[in-house]
């Protein structure tokens, strides 16, 4: 019998060490999949790879089981081991092209329908599904020793969602200094018991 997509239910993941290889015809290539995410995700400073980045250095904030693949179609970036749900932003003053300038930093905030792959539908109505918002920012301004590894050139500013909410300049970003009046940065080792802290006392 042909499947059809109403057959077809949410796709079981495996985590890959990176040895897999590429196969054809059942013969194995010399290509692995290590050389893939080498040659794909190197430049962990680019916007989109450095947002992943961000929410590895999250999720290994809160001791986060990183064996269990990320959800990239889940309402909210990341669940802690108390239930707290985490929308994760990233921003830097570099990035990996030439700059005339520090990129000027803002986050942001806009509500937003969510996938549910459990239903292969959008949600009805953009909303705000996160219990806090930890914006990372990548604060470091020298080119030649930036290393978005080095967690001491990060800082972190935590928001609940309630806060957020209340945010009245605009619904979309939150800009940095607006960030810094609302909340202090803290480093990578405040990080977990602030967001714990953040969602205990949100307003």
């Amino acid at each position: 019998m042909i499947s059809t997509a109403k057959d077809l239910g949410k796709l079981s993941i495996e985590q890959m060490t990176g040895n897999e290889r590429l196969t054809f015809k059942g013969n194995e290539t010399s290509a692995k999949l290590v050389d893939f995410w080498r040659w794909s995700v190197s430049d962990i400073i680019s916007n989109a790879t450095r947002g992943r980045l961000a929410e590895f250095i999250v999720a290994a904030a809160l001791k986060i089981d990183l064996t269990k693949i990320r959800d990239e179609w889940s309402a909210y970036d990341l669940i802690s081991p108390e239930g707290i749900k985490i929308e994760v932003k990233s921003a830097s003053f570099l990035q990996s092209w030439a700059q005339n300038d520090f990129s000027k930093i803002s986050f942001s905030i806009k509500a937003a329908r969510f996938w549910d792959p459990s239903t292969g539908k959008y949600s009805i109505a953009p909303e705000r599904n996160s219990d806090v918002y930890v914006f990372c920012l990548l604060r470091h301004k020298d080119k030649k020793t930036l290393n978005p590894l080095a967690l001491e050139q990060w800082e972190f500013f935590v928001v609940s969602k309630i806060v957020i909410n209340d945010y009245k300049r605009s619904n979309s970003s939150i800009t940095l200094k607006s960030l810094q009046d609302i909340t202090p940065s803290v480093d990578y080792s405040s990080l977990q018991q602030t967001i714990i802290n953040s969602h205990k006392h949100p307003s």
